[in-house]
């Protein structure tokens, strides 16, 4: 039986989410992917323990992470029961629903026929009475967003999760919906979007300021943009790399043009120079930008999740840093 390591939460850093009582892990372990069936089991349980070992409290899940969708979710449960059941209420577990997940026209979107047996499946897959964290993964904009919230705030109120959140929202749409959700006596806890250094449309947006006014956390995902924030790509596009996977239709070897080589060169410098590298730089930055109340990492192997909690240890910048940085990406 696994016995979690008596140091666990000597060196993670916690941050309050928003204005409320919670708090969160300054890197969270996300699985959208590589923790489903298409990697091998004890893989993920290593790499899960270890996490919690290095005190990432924090599981980020949604119904159909993993291959197949929900495999994400069986593989956790089954840690969780057999080895993290001691420790429930030492962790955060989150899980989502917005994207398609099962055939038909209720296996997707934002209705509350959705949402509502979406809930119920995760919950039985992770084998929990409870989710810490529910989110509309993204706009629905065809359900009224009434219906959406009025389903959320019910989840809630029913004891099927503690906190709701909000994930691919822009930020009118984000606005409405906190408001929305208050009527029905629930506050929003936190936002998911994605956001690096190659990709700040948070801020561009004002996203990052609304939310730090209402209160909300943020919790972005594909901080390293897809792994192209790393060095793997600043010379040659790797054939093992996820630009040469087909199960990835996010990237293709058109985002990496010239441009963007020469700003991973420059990029690189800079990291080199906090005796960092490339991808560390990148997690250690989108940490310390407004609003933000902790990280999602995905990794693939265990060597991965190594390197990014090392961040942990050079996550401030300069001033003059911030500058030469800003200059590249701008």
């Amino acid at each position: 039986m696994y016995k979690a390591a008596s140091n666990r939460y000597d060196k993670m850093i916690y941050n309050r989410v928003g204005k409320s009582g919670l708090k969160l892990p300054q890197f969270s372990l996300g699985f959208w992917q590589n923790f489903g069936y298409e990697k091998e089991y004890d893989e993920v349980k290593e790499i899960v323990l270890k996490a919690f070992d290095s005190g990432i409290t924090h599981f980020d899940l949604a119904n159909n992470y993993g291959r197949p969708g929900g495999s994400a979710e069986i593989n956790l449960g089954k840690i969780l029961k057999d080895e993290l059941a001691p420790y429930r209420d030492e962790l955060i577990i989150s899980t989502k629903a917005g994207y398609g997940m099962w055939p038909g026209p209720y296996g997707d979107n934002g209705s509350r026929k959705y949402l509502m047996a979406s809930i119920d499946q995760s919950l039985e897959r992770l084998g929990l009475k409870y989710v810490d964290i529910f989110y509309h993964h993204r706009p629905d904009w065809d359900t009224p967003l009434e219906e959406t919230m009025k389903a959320l705030a019910d989840i809630v109120k029913q004891g099927k999760a503690l906190y709701v959140g909000l994930s691919n929202y822009p930020t009118e749409r984000a606005l409405e919906a906190i408001k929305i959700l208050r009527g029905y006596g629930v506050e929003l806890l936190i936002h998911q979007p994605s956001f690096s250094m190659l990709n700040r449309w948070i801020q561009d947006e004002k996203l990052d300021e609304m939310l730090v006014g209402a209160g909300v956390g943020i919790i972005p995902f594909s901080i390293l943009s897809q792994g192209l924030l790393t060095s793997k790509y600043i010379k040659e596009i790797p054939k093992d790399s996820r630009i040469g996977n087909p199960d990835v239709p996010f990237l293709n070897e058109n985002n990496v043009t010239p441009e963007l080589r020469e700003k991973l060169i420059k990029l690189n410098k800079v990291a080199l120079k906090r005796n960092q590298s490339l991808a560390q730089m990148a997690v250690s930055w989108t940490t310390q930008q407004k609003g933000i109340s902790s990280v999602l990492i995905g990794v693939s192997r265990l060597s991965q999740l190594e390197e990014n909690l090392d961040a942990l240890n050079n996550l401030k910048f300069s001033k003059e840093e911030l500058k030469e940085i800003l200059e590249i990406i701008k």
